[in-house]
Order: structure tokens, then C-alpha cells, then sequence
């Protein structure tokens, strides 16, 4: 009888540890969405362009990135005068890079195309986490360099899992991490976010930086960002393509993220 009612009571814990931690982390998003300005200011943004720079290998290079729901994404960089696009037109992702001779559109596959995908959700995968079909999971509470933050553990839809921390202080996004596959090897890929500026009531990183296994790759910076602007649909339509080609060699990702 005693060892039955421990048994109860063992059992009661866990499942209230488990609501305890469901509610947290939804508690959590709740304040990181209410931190940027609240889940109506959130989806009244349609369409968003973002003009900045990539400063990368000596370089700074110019960026603008187009965004219109549900998800539709063009990103334009000009390197060394050579311009290269990464865009989804909500069945797929593709590219055109002029600067490895390429003649016309690409499909993009893999990580690639996972990436281009991700940059067009305006929200973030945190709102709306579950009907986008993500699963998210509070890790604990530690320190980033001297900042205390939450660790959340974002599983996708498409099978990737990120982490995202959130500052302890006002749960605003500080780094996010994930494992990308690049020339046949898997690397840590770190997102660092900062400059957080107000636009149209919305709180967005103005700069952000990209590291890979620990080392600086590139970093941006933003000059202007517009939002619910009129957007084209045509920009985002992929040309029309023979039956032979082939979907692009995964390379180096074009950075940005809004």
C-alpha cells in the first residue's frame, strides 16, 4: 500500500513537472513575442524589405531582402560587382549566381534551400510554433558570456532542431545555434542578434553575426528597414527551366536574416 502510494505520488510529480514545463515554455514565447512588440503588431507586417550591408573577408557587401507572406522570400547581394539572388516562391527554393558562371535560375536543395525557407517566416519559428508543426522545449536557464538567458530547443517541422536563447532580462533573441551540413561535413553554425531598434512598434536586430564552429564569418549590419510596402509576387517566381537541370551543389549560405 505504501510503496503504492509512492508509486501515485512519483507519478502525479512527473506529470505536473511536465505541465510545469509546458506552461513555462509557452510562458516564455508568450513574453519574447509580447518583447517585440505583441502577437497583433506581429502579424499586422505583410511585407517587409531590409537594406544593409554583409561585411565579410574585407568586403561589404550590399544585401536587400524582400519578404511578403506567407512566406514568400528574395534576397539580393552584389559581390565584386557579381550578383547573387536566394528565393522562395512558396513551393521552391532557388538561386541565381552570377559570380560561379551560372546562366539561369537553380533549384537549391538541402540545407540550402531549409535556410532560404526559414529567413521568409516573418514571425520566427516560435509564433504559432505548433500549428507550424515545431515542437519546443525549455533546456534551462545559463549564462551567454555574462548575460543570463533561456536555452529553448526548437525541433522543425522539416527535422532540424536550433537552439534559441532568449535574454533572461527581456526575453528578446540573443543567439540562435544549429548543425549545418557543408561539404560533407556538419558544423556548428552560431546566429548572434543585437541593435535592437523599434520599427513601426516592432522590435528588430539591426545587426547580427555569424559564426562557424566558434570562428567569425561575416557579419550584418542593417541601414533601413520598410515594412508593408507594396511587394510584386513576380519577383519571387522562378523562370521557367528545362527538364534537365538539376538542383544546385549546396555552398556557402547567403547570410541575413531579419
Amino acid at each position: 500500500m505504501i510503496r503504492r502510494s509512492i508509486l501515485v505520488t512519483l507519478l502525479s510529480c512527473g506529470f505536473l513537472c511536465l505541465q510545469a514545463s509546458a506552461q513555462t515554455v509557452d510562458d516564455l514565447i508568450k513574453k519574447n513575442i509580447d518583447a517585440r512588440g505583441g502577437l497583433e503588431k506581429l502579424k499586422a507586417i505583410k511585407t517587409m524589405r531590409v537594406t544593409g550591408k554583409i561585411h565579410a573577408e574585407g568586403m561589404h557587401i550590399p544585401l536587400v531582402i524582400q519578404i511578403k507572406r506567407p512566406g514568400l522570400l528574395r534576397a539580393d547581394a552584389t559581390v565584386q560587382g557579381m550578383s547573387i539572388s536566394r528565393i522562395y516562391d512558396g513551393e521552391t527554393a532557388w538561386e541565381t549566381n552570377a559570380r560561379e558562371g551560372s546562366k539561369g535560375p537553380e533549384k537549391l536543395s538541402g540545407s540550402d534551400a531549409k535556410e532560404t525557407i526559414s529567413i521568409g517566416d516573418i514571425d520566427g519559428p516560435l509564433v504559432d510554433y505548433k500549428a507550424k508543426g515545431h515542437t519546443v522545449e525549455l533546456v534551462g536557464r545559463e549564462e551567454l558570456e555574462t548575460t543570463p538567458v533561456y536555452k529553448l530547443k526548437v525541433s522543425l517541422k522539416d527535422g532540424d532542431v536550433k537552439y534559441i536563447y532568449l535574454d533572461a532580462g527581456n526575453y528578446l533573441e540573443l543567439k540562435e545555434t544549429e548543425k549545418r551540413k557543408e561539404d560533407g561535413n556538419v558544423t556548428d553554425v552560431d546566429t548572434l542578434y543585437s541593435d535592437y531598434k523599434y520599427v513601426a512598434g516592432v522590435m528588430i536586430a539591426h545587426s547580427w553575426e555569424t559564426r562557424i564552429s566558434g570562428k567569425l564569418e561575416d557579419q550584418t549590419t542593417i541601414e533601413k528597414i520598410e515594412l508593408n510596402i507594396p511587394v510584386d509576387d513576380a519577383i519571387f517566381k522562378m523562370p521557367g527551366k528545362t527538364s534537365e537541370s538539376k538542383p544546385a551543389q549546396e555552398k556557402k549560405p547567403l547570410q541575413g536574416r531579419s
